[in-house]
């Protein structure tokens, strides 16, 4: 029989993770922006659909360095639908949201053949899809169910976007990935980040939803 000492570690984890969750959904919550963001994409009613990426990681950074809010590059709304596989469908999602929002820039990928530029295995869902992107803390995607309540996915859990770890995904090119920070300068803007070049020895098990 296990002690209870012994199960304090998985106690904390739990406790952690569970505070995170909460934390992130405060964030989101709290910026009237992201929640009309969210709402313009729920309402195309969208398979599996989420905007992830740059638009919750900098938000959190933002935060966590007290800053105002970095402009974004992009919107990232992804969903998933085998019966829509077409770069056209999702140009006509993308201008469907520009007429709505025209100062934003839209960007729409429908997951289900984004393996295919990618050289992977279908994914099956926007969950296994975002496990190939780059960043541990990139790979988290948010939405605003119908009751109005936000949910997420985040295949590598929500710890280093939260401790401001840049850290590479066990599915995606270390040299791919080491240009790609280089580029992006991110201590320039966020001077807290700790900014790791190796693959860790350790990842959560990717189950799939």
């Amino acid at each position: 029989m296990a002690k209870l000492w012994d199960l304090l570690p998985m106690y904390f984890e739990l406790d952690m993770n569970l505070s995170l969750d909460h934390e992130l959904i405060r964030i989101i919550e709290s910026d009237k922006w992201m929640i009309e963001i969210l709402r313009l994409v729920r309402d195309l009613h969208l398979n599996d659909c989420w905007i992830g990426a740059g638009f919750v990681r900098n938000k959190v950074w933002d935060e966590k360095h007290e800053k105002d809010r970095s402009a974004l590059n992009d919107i990232d709304v992804i969903y998933y639908d085998k019966s829509n596989r077409t770069k056209e469908d999702d140009l006509q999602i993308e201008n469907q949201l520009r007429t709505l929002r025209p100062k934003l820039n839209w960007s729409v990928k429908n997951q289900s053949r984004m393996h295919i530029r990618n050289g992977h295995e279908p994914y099956t869902s926007c969950y296994e899809a975002i496990s190939f992107w780059p960043e541990t803390a990139t790979s988290i995607a948010v939405r605003l169910n119908l009751k109005n309540q936000i949910e997420y996915i985040a295949p590598y859990g929500l710890e280093d976007l939260f401790n401001l770890v840049v850290a590479p995904t066990p599915k995606f090119d270390l040299t791919t990935y080491k240009k790609r920070i280089q580029k992006k300068n991110w201590k320039e803007k966020w001077h807290k980040l700790e900014i790791k070049t190796t693959y860790s020895t350790t990842y959560p098990t990717i189950t799939p939803l």
